[in-house]
């Protein structure tokens, strides 16, 4: 059986709690349909580094990181008491591209694939 460390326990209540404020308790409209993709705690569980995806431009990118920066302080009076830890850690929000990045991969192997029709054989 794997042991996961403290600092996963505590990732994965963050990211469970911050999906649930977000569908419940936000009603920012820059963060609307956001998803928490990933939550990563330093060892000592003094920074969480937040990771988000948003469907949609560069725009509502920059839109969502500054929703949760305006929401950061509501969203630590809620997480306190349900996290149970001394010390409230630091929350540090990221847009994670790796959505785009795989769209992206996967618009440049459609377009080999037309380009190179369906019964091209390599030599």
């Amino acid at each position: 059986m794997t042991s996961f460390s403290r600092a996963d326990r505590v990732s994965a209540l963050i990211q469970e709690t911050l999906s649930k404020i977000l569908n419940t308790s936000i009603h920012d409209p820059r963060l609307h349909m956001t998803t928490i993709t990933q939550v990563k705690m330093s060892a000592d569980l003094k920074l969480a580094r937040i990771y988000f995806a948003i469907y949609g431009d560069d725009k509502k990118s920059e839109d969502a990181a500054k929703g949760f920066e305006s929401a950061r302080g509501f969203i630590k009076r809620i997480l306190a008491p349900k996290l149970g830890l001394r010390y409230m850690p630091e929350l540090i929000f990221f847009y994670d591209d790796s959505f785009d990045y795989g769209s992206h991969i996967e618009q440049l192997l459609e377009k080999i694939k037309t380009d190179n029709g369906p019964d091209h054989q390599s030599n």
